[in-house]
């Protein structure tokens, strides 16, 4: 398991936590330093284990920026304006072992399912007279559905993956546990939103997993495993729901500081002291940030183009030198939410779900509700064929800069018709190489 070999890396974890420390939302010390029974004792300390939770799927390592780089920046919309091959690579299709981002991003998710692990193995033995089991259920429910989401999110990334399902204690835990296949990585992840699901209760909660957030994940997993039934079925829960609806224009569920619209599922929070870094990658320098990738020439002729983008063209804008950029991301402070699930995603899900059930008219009510939302007439679509093109293409737009991209061609197996990728062990990215060298047991993809 990897998360053990996140540990080994204390030292520098606890230098860049005493450079950030307002980001560290976990009052616990990293396993091995701190006695294993003194992480969650009661309804307190689960509270904060569980904030702590959230705080690591939004750090930077996660859904704060570099784990959403790799869904856009593989696909065809970016273009990288700097000089480092660390982000080049992903353009090219030609990450190697040795990338940083990618060591990054599988420590930063493995560190997310550990805290997950604490509180799942730890809540229910909590004797505590004031912590009901609402509440208990409620926190352990939300854990389930971190887990499940960084499991999915390993899966569509590497492949199959070490599962590992109880805290990691010490540096040299977890070594020699074997890669699970996709299809058993998959299945712990339907395990757990499963769980999450009958522990979560029925409210709306923007920023926490409710049982709402577990069936549009839910929806979202159906789509990858092609059971388009179960995935209609499951984002129609969700878009029923009047809590939930396609704001407008496209914009608002981002502009003018907004947070927690109708338009989002779930998303993460930041705040002032702490900052979400996807700002200083998309602003320029005028704008106070590095502008480190930028939209290239043919996504800015598309969603500059009225009758394709519509007001989505929203999501870029240009500096007086005439730098274009993205501004999705913008705040200063950068106190800009992630995105992890909108309900645009549902409607998108349930039209492509519809379509391969052969419920063209259906499936394009659904997308019409999308390009209506940007402004846009109906879609000249007729065929299942041209509906499901119609449908990739939106998402395309939809969610340029948030990471769907590259794992929705993936999915469709259609990277080699869009991006002319041929090699298939490109379809995964490599185990970092700082993981295989330290565990024999761990094998690397195929092709790295």
């Amino acid at each position: 398991m990897k998360i053990n070999h996140t540990f080994r890396y204390v030292l520098l974890i606890a230098f860049s936590l005493s450079l950030n420390s307002c980001k560290d939302f976990l009052d616990v010390q990293p396993q091995s330093s701190v006695s294993d029974d003194q992480t969650i004792v009661d309804e307190a300390s689960a509270k904060t284990a569980t904030r702590g939770m959230y705080r690591q799927l939004a750090s930077d390592s996660y859904y704060g920026s570099l784990f959403q780089s790799i869904g856009y920046l593989s696909g065809d919309n970016i273009v990288w304006t700097g000089s480092q091959s660390i982000i080049q690579d992903f353009i090219n299709h030609d990450v190697k072992s040795d990338n940083g981002n990618i060591a990054t991003v599988w420590s930063g998710i493995y560190e997310t399912i550990n805290r997950a692990n604490h509180i799942i193995a730890k809540v229910p033995l909590v004797t505590d007279d004031s912590f009901t089991e609402a509440e208990r259920n409620a926190l352990l429910g939300e854990a389930y559905f971190v887990r499940g989401l960084c499991y999915f999110d390993l899966a569509r990334t590497w492949g199959g993956v070490q599962i590992v399902l109880t805290p990691t204690v010490s540096a040299t835990d977890k070594n020699g546990i074997k890669r699970s296949s996709l299809a058993d990585t998959y299945a712990q992840v339907l395990a757990d939103l499963t769980k999450a699901e009958t522990l979560l209760t029925n409210t709306t909660n923007r920023y926490r997993a409710t049982q709402k957030t577990a069936r549009a994940l839910l929806a979202r997993y159906y789509l990858y495993q092609e059971n388009w039934a179960q995935a209609e079925a499951y984002a129609d829960k969700v878009i029923g729901d009047t809590d939930y609806e396609l704001v407008k224009p496209y914009s608002a569920f981002f502009s003018n500081q907004a947070v927690a619209t109708k338009e989002s599922v779930f998303e993460l929070a930041y705040s002032s002291t702490y900052t979400n870094g996807h700002r200083t990658y998309w602003q320029p320098p005028a704008n106070g940030g590095t502008r480190q990738w930028a939209p290239n020439t043919t996504f800015i002729s598309l969603v500059n183009d009225e009758n394709i983008g519509g007001n989505r063209s929203a999501l870029i804008a240009k500096t007086t030198a005439g730098l274009w950029y993205g501004n999705m991301y913008y705040r200063s402070p950068a106190t800009d939410p992630a995105f992890v699930i909108r309900i645009a995603e549902l409607y998108l899900i349930r039209s492509e779900a519809r379509a391969h059930q052969d419920k063209l008219a259906e499936a394009l009510d659904d997308l019409n509700a999308i390009r209506d939302r940007a402004g846009l007439s109906d879609s000249p679509a007729q065929t299942q064929e041209e509906i499901l093109l119609a449908i990739e293409n939106e998402r395309r737009l939809e969610f340029a800069f948030e990471p769907h991209r590259w794992f929705d061609l993936v999915r469709t197996h259609r990277v080699e018709a869009v991006l002319g990728v041929t090699n298939t062990n490109k379809y995964v990215l490599p185990i970092p190489i700082t993981e295989v060298t330290v565990d024999e047991s761990l094998e690397q993809n195929t092709g790295y």
